[in-house]
């Protein structure tokens, strides 16, 4: 059994860390006055979430362009069920 057991949860550690299930912890930074929002999809054209104010603790996943702009999707820190995009342009550098 345990011959079949390493293996088996390496491959799992590998899918995981492939699937882009989480790819790093970032901080919301320049959104100044502003808060960024969190948006249900990678675009302008969807429905705001929430605020989110500088200093915000994000975990980033999987990140996209969409004409043009890079949207990452995030789950709060604190909250991770609480999950959208947001620009990338106001993320700082993986953690």
């Amino acid at each position: 059994m345990r011959n079949f057991t390493v293996p088996a949860l390496l491959g799992i550690f590998i899918l995981a860390g492939c699937s882009g299930l989480v790819s790093g912890n970032t901080v919301v930074e320049r959104a100044g006055d502003d808060l960024l929002k969190l948006r249900a999809g990678p675009g302008l054209n969807y429905n705001v979430i929430l605020g989110l104010p500088d200093g915000t603790q994000l975990n980033r996943r999987n990140c996209v362009t969409e004409l043009g702009q890079r949207w990452c999707q995030v789950s709060l820190a604190a909250a991770p069920q609480v999950t959208g995009y947001v620009s990338a342009d106001y993320l700082s550098s993986e953690r």
